[in-house]
């Protein structure tokens, strides 16, 4: 445990107390939301982002660890494990090192070496390799190993099964197999070529590609994972053969001039063309993709977190508008507080296109609920609907505005078991116009109910490993949900699985609590939830709000084991909790200044970090830290592609990020792309430094290509 205790402080670049208290925490069931919120003291303030890494990078050295233990007993099982090899497996700091060290000695299928073994011929093997013989000619050497009984009918066979055997001997071994692994990933040149003669294909770009392997960018390394298994491309790795034989050949002869050097020559060149070069390739493949999944990871993750952190638009009626062709377009109103109103289907676009009759029946509910916004998703016909929707915006009296919305996810929901529960009386197409209306009311609680996958913020998601993705995502949600708050009493158990210490089976028991006593009327009461003990209440109490709670402190972040000391901060002020449900707290800062944080903090037995975090959530009870964000850019006019001209300069709201760059939704129904080089005056290592999703942007108009449906955008010099 010493050895990763010190491992991860200088991975990390953090404290070693910082590290024994988290792996701590971690051990004792906590999870990260509540780490990095209520355990502050503990880690030294680390947020959440650097935990979960914490977490993998704990989880992974364990299994290191596990790994050489492993490795070093099965080595001493065959007598084999000397001092020397056991302080190698102890120093190797990634599995790759501890297989090749293991590899000599792990049980093997029958291969050209072990046949040769069978036959007798290891000791002609290790008198060639030893180079030691320099009189005697090498038929003498090899001929008392002819056996015809054993299969070695000449000469000639005797030498192949030897070279055969210092072949298999040289790639086994983990000194040469990480020098090979090495010059192979710092000099090799990633080669792609078509397959397919020159077709139209998303890969032209890769028909005839070189690139160093060091250098190649994540996101190329998917595309390319992608074309080679889509039969366009065909990829290799081009290693400098002559430098890696060259290399081994300095290790492995010697200059004692023996007749038995050439043959040595002879199994290094076939140790590596035919044993050691498929295997690296396969591995510096294998990582190059691991990094490319991982930065696609990182990039879905971010814009998956920027898209769940959007600020709801609260207080307004809603009119989901679900665009369609054949089937109609399917009409949703919800109320300000989310609850169905009203649903319709009207045919704005081909084949009926019926534009006044659904006119009419859009004035009619937006009279009839007083709508405020309509949300209007941007899949098939969202063009033409777009067009028909501003026609009425223009034609009533009343302030109405349209928002387009992403509906990436919608259908997915709408076939969903959840939704066929929300909503069992309501026909499938129109579930997807209520998903539309209610996403834009409240992101966060509407999204978290699709598969993160199926939200349309990713880039290559389909090429990276299930498993990893779906891990990286549940904790973007976990720590969008914890980092929001949660209203106990209206949350729907789809939200509430994601709060801290809560599983699903314990967010139905909530519901169901709910649904069978009323509304909770304080933190406390969660305790009468079924299967929710002391300890899931000590994860989740601080993440879950109580807006109805006689006492204030359950409306806020503080946690309920702080509210002792929020009293005596307050007595200690002069505050009461009256003054903090009005908001009446003007002065604290300049009194918690006055005496000293430090000072206070120790007044009132709680760390620093702890006191601050008090504070803030005694100032603002209730507060949504979403409410700070840009709000989504409304509408009341048709911006047609065919509008837009080089120059003009437009605000936009990024609906993706990629490695590349960001796409712009401009409200022509064709997002722009500004390039990473033009996001910025400088240079920009990753998109994301710049900008993320939900961003309201000023751009400017590069290129229009109508037929292509591209548009090219700069941020620079606005």
């Amino acid at each position: 445990m010493d050895r990763i205790i010190k491992q991860l402080t200088k991975e990390l670049e953090i404290k070693e107390w910082q590290v024994v208290n988290t792996v701590e925490l971690i051990d004792q069931g906590n999870t990260i939301p509540f780490i990095a919120r209520y355990r502050k003291e503990k880690t030294g303030e680390l947020d959440d982002t650097v935990l979960r890494k914490f977490g993998e990078r704990l989880e992974y050295l364990r299994n290191l660890e596990n790994r050489k233990q492993e490795v070093k007993r099965l080595i001493g099982e065959m007598g084999k494990l000397t001092d020397e090899l056991a302080t190698k497996i102890d120093s190797a700091e990634i599995l790759t090192e501890i297989e090749d060290i293991y590899r000599p000695y792990k049980p093997k299928k029958r291969t050209r070496a072990t046949i040769a073994k069978e036959k007798g011929l290891e000791p002609l093997s290790d008198i060639i390799f030893a180079q030691d013989i320099l009189v005697e000619g090498i038929d003498d050497i090899a001929s008392p190993f002819v056996n015809e009984e054993k299969g070695v009918s000449s000469i000639e066979d005797a030498l192949k099964g030897a070279m055969d055997i210092i072949a298999e001997t040289i790639s086994d071994d983990a000194d040469y197999r990480k020098f090979i692994r090495d010059i192979t990933y710092k000099e090799g040149i990633l080669v792609t070529k078509g397959i397919k003669g020159n077709e139209k294909s998303p890969y032209e770009m890769y028909y005839d590609f070189k690139e160093p392997v060091k250098k190649i960018a994540p996101h190329r390394i998917l595309a390319v994972n992608r074309g080679e298994k889509e039969e366009y491309l065909s990829v290799k790795i081009e290693a400098p053969i002559d430098d890696i034989i060259m290399g081994i050949n300095r290790h492995a002869l010697n200059d004692k001039g023996s007749v038995t050097t050439e043959y040595v020559k002879m199994a290094i060149e076939d140790a590596y063309k035919r044993l050691i070069a498929p295997s690296i390739e396969r591995e510096i493949r294998a990582e190059l993709t691991d990094k490319g999944e991982e930065q696609a990871i990182k990039v879905f993750a971010s814009n998956l977190h920027s898209l769940l952190m959007q600020p709801p638009i609260k207080g307004k009626v809603v009119l989901g508008f679900d665009p369609g062709f054949r089937t109609g377009c399917k009409i949703a109103v919800v109320d300000d507080t989310g609850k169905l109103l009203d649903t319709a289907t009207v045919y704005t676009t081909a084949p009926q296109n019926d534009v006044e009759g659904s006119k009419k029946k859009i004035k009619e509910l937006v009279d009839k609920y007083d709508v405020d916004i309509i949300s209007l998703g941007n899949g098939t016909a969202s063009r033409e609907s777009e067009q028909v929707i501003a026609e009425l915006i223009s034609e009533i009296k009343k302030e109405v505005y349209y928002v387009i919305v992403s509906e990436a996810g919608a259908s997915v929901y709408s076939a969903s078991e959840l939704a066929a529960k929300e909503y069992p009386d309501i026909n499938v197409s129109l579930r997807g116009a209520i998903s539309i209306a209610r996403r834009l009311q409240d992101p966060l609680s509407e999204l978290v109910k699709i598969d993160p996958k199926s939200i349309g913020v990713g880039q290559y998601q389909h090429d990276v490993t299930p498993k990893k993705l779906d891990e990286s995502l549940k904790g973007v949600v976990e720590d969008s949900v914890n980092s929001v708050g949660i209203d106990l009493n209206t949350a729907s158990p789809s939200l509430l699985q994601y709060v801290s210490g809560v599983n699903s089976a314990i967010a139905k028991n909530i519901v169901g609590y709910r649904e069978e006593n009323g509304r909770f009327q304080d933190r406390n009461e969660l305790l009468k939830v079924k299967r929710l003990g002391e300890k899931a209440f000590t994860q989740c109490a601080g993440f879950l709000r109580v807006p109805e709670s006689q006492n204030v402190l359950d409306n806020t972040s503080v946690h309920p084991e702080s509210y002792d000391a929020a009293m005596k901060l307050l007595q200690r002020l002069g505050f009461t909790l009256d003054d903090v449900k009005n908001r009446d707290l003007e002065m604290m800062d300049s009194m918690v200044k006055l005496i000293g944080i430090e000072k206070l903090a120790k007044e009132l037995e709680v760390g620093v970090p702890t006191l601050k975090d008090i504070i803030s959530e005694l100032k603002k009870p209730g507060r949504d830290p979403r409410e700070d964000l840009p709000k989504p850019i409304l509408m009341s006019g048709v911006i047609e592609m065919t509008d837009l001209k080089p120059g003009m300069v437009l605000n936009g709201t990024v609906r993706n990020v990629a490695d590349f760059g960001a796409f712009v939704d401009i409200g022509v129904h064709q997002d722009g792309l500004v390039h990473i080089s033009e996001l910025a005056d400088r240079f920009v290592k990753h998109p994301l430094d710049v900008v993320k999703v939900g961003d309201i942007v000023k751009v400017k108009i590069l290129d229009v290509d109508v037929d292509r449906k591209r548009i090219s955008l700069t941020m620079k010099n606005i």
